[in-house]
């Protein structure tokens, strides 16, 4: 069956987007062949730190990479550090994230509205972290995004769907690819996601910080596989108790 993730222009097999900002260099690419993942987020400031070592060493180059506009606090700086990052070879693929609130660490739907305009009109393909809203996300859509992004749960909190009905909303109405980011905290929780119809799955520090991280990159694979059949395979009604099979009523014949 032909089920690929289509971003754009973009085709992937795998449905799990793995984060890099918390891994230790020396574990990205254990963790990367693990996950089985095909799409790894990068923060421009990791990969090139003039140090003799930096990430892009570690990740392999099947891989594509996924640069974000971390540290933007507006739809300019956004559109800056895309354009630098377009000019030392990561592509045109690109996530914005605008935070301008380091209390809350909540995306700027707002300003994220403007960077994506932005960025479609520069040639980019933006791929838009935002809390769940469905003007927001209309408005992104409108703008060229070319899939949504919203948080589960706060960045890093692995609270995992407190935004699950929110995030139902935006599968009802946005035809763009609906993409879990940020607050999965465990493959059953990613598995649960993808039961519901999102695209994909990215997955950071519910990694980063298990104790054995390569083992838990693949368990998150598994689940996200696993959560992906069960949404096409079609999910039994919840219902009252009923009998799947007779029951003793035939003894009485």
């Amino acid at each position: 069956m032909d089920d690929k993730l289509k971003i754009g222009k973009y085709e992937f097999n795998s449905r799990f987007i793995l984060g890099s900002g918390k891994f230790s260099l020396e574990l990205i690419k254990s963790a990367i062949e693990e996950a089985g993942a095909q799409i790894i987020t990068l923060a421009l400031r990791r990969a090139y730190t003039g140090e003799v070592e930096n990430i892009l060493d570690y990740i392999p180059k099947n891989i594509t990479l996924l640069p974000n506009t971390s540290g933007a606090r507006n739809a300019q700086e956004a559109l800056r550090i895309a354009r630098l990052s377009r000019e030392l070879g990561c592509g045109e693929l690109i996530k914005i994230e605008v935070i301008s609130d380091s209390k809350y660490l909540l995306p700027d739907n707002y300003e994220t509205i403007k960077a994506c305009e932005l960025l479609e009109k520069d040639g980019f393909t933006p791929l838009p972290y935002m809390y769940a809203d469905l003007y927001a996300a209309r408005a992104m859509r409108d703008a060229g995004a070319a899939a949504i992004m919203p948080l589960a749960a706060p960045i890093g909190s692995n609270k995992g769907l407190c935004a699950k009905e929110f995030i139902q909303i935006l599968l009802n109405e946005i035809d763009l690819p609906i993409i879990v980011d940020a607050g999965i905290g465990s493959p059953s929780q990613a598995c649960e996601a993808m039961q519901m119809g999102v695209s994909a799955v990215m997955a950071n520090t519910a990694i980063a910080e298990a104790k054995n991280i390569a083992l838990m990159a693949k368990a998150f694979s598994l689940a996200i596989k696993a959560g992906r059949e069960g949404y096409l395979a079609g999910l039994a009604s919840v219902s009252e108790a009923k009998a799947s099979s007779p029951l003793t009523g035939f003894l009485r014949d």
